[in-house]
């Protein structure tokens, strides 16, 4: 059974550092692309950023870009989201997915945007409140 736990949101000051766990089980790591996505109240889900453990690529999403690292530990079979100088934009519940990285056909572009392919398993999430 495939379970994807995330930890390490909290209420912050902007400026101020963070850094997502994502905690897989029931899956090999190495053969799948994980994605971290966020959404707040009223708004869409957005593509945070994505790793495809198979060739180590990564993409961002421009809200985060230059601000965050997306990493994967296989030993441990987490994946990280380490994000820097945050902003009260960046509130909002913070969510990892994966899908086989053989499905991720067009590009991780394509998965952390438009969610192509579909991920099929998700964590509950875990809140990123930046607030003075």
């Amino acid at each position: 059974q495939v379970q994807l736990v995330e930890s390490g949101g909290g209420l912050v000051q902007p400026g101020e550092s963070l850094r997502l766990s994502c905690a897989t089980s029931g899956l090999r790591l190495h053969y799948y692309a994980i994605g971290w996505f966020r959404q707040a109240p009223g708004k869409e889900r957005e593509g945070v950023s994505c790793i495809r453990n198979t060739d180590g690529s990564t993409y961002y999403g421009d809200s985060v870009k230059g601000r965050s690292t997306i990493s994967s530990d296989n030993a441990t079979n987490t994946v990280y989201l380490q994000m820097y100088s945050l902003r009260p934009e960046d509130t909002a519940r913070h969510y990892c997915a994966s899908v086989p990285a053989v499905l991720v056909v067009r590009s991780l572009q394509a998965l952390c945007v438009e969610r192509d392919p579909t991920p099929d398993y998700w964590g509950q999430g875990t809140q990123v409140t930046v607030s003075s």
